[in-house]
């Protein structure tokens, strides 16, 4: 069984350093990058519900299902606001969440809390004998790799996933990572 997880397109708060909001669009940079991307073949094809993510997967040329699971961990009141704003508001707490990104945002979802929520997910993944590919986020790619393989949030928080970058995992009775691999 194969996962590749795959950062959707770059946005206007990827670009600049900012918490972004469910509904933010690719920027035209994003766009472009689309065309580059080569992906492997996948049976099923899951997609987090966030704007960035369904087009990701519309420009790619491919079709498949929404899942609410691959959501974007949660910003709460830092949501569509960039860090220059955030610092602005917030000095304190944008400061103690850079020193400990696994704390949560004010109203927001800590990332233990995004771990255990991907844990049944990839258990499901697991069950199912065909290649999966889903569309998400940075932090949940990460929130997978901890459920995945056991590392520390604490080492997750320093893997770099930009824009477009892949992870492929594979399960033979407990799960592989098999790459990482930037655009």
């Amino acid at each position: 069984m194969r996962l590749t997880l795959l950062c959707h397109a770059a946005t206007r708060s990827m670009r600049e350093g900012g918490f972004p909001s469910p509904d933010e669009p690719l920027d035209e940079g994003g766009e472009r990058k689309i065309a580059a991307l080569d992906l492997p073949k996948a049976a099923a094809i899951l997609c987090s519900p966030a704007r960035a993510a369904r087009q990701t997967m519309e420009l790619a040329g491919l079709s498949g299902a929404e899942d609410a699971t691959l959501r974007d961990i949660e910003h709460g009141d830092w949501s569509g606001r960039s860090f220059a704003a955030v610092h602005a508001s917030d000095p304190g707490g944008l400061t103690a969440w850079m020193a400990d990104p696994t704390r949560a945002a004010p109203g927001g979802e800590r990332f233990d809390d995004l771990v255990a929520r991907m844990t049944p997910w990839l258990d499901d993944v697991a069950a199912k004998p065909d290649a999966t590919l889903a569309i998400t986020h940075p932090m949940v790619m990460r929130a997978v790799i901890v459920a995945a393989i056991g590392i520390s949030a604490e080492a997750a928080m320093r893997i770099d996933c930009a824009p477009l970058t892949r992870i492929d995992l594979s399960y033979n009775r407990l799960w592989r990572l098999q790459a990482i691999r930037p655009l």
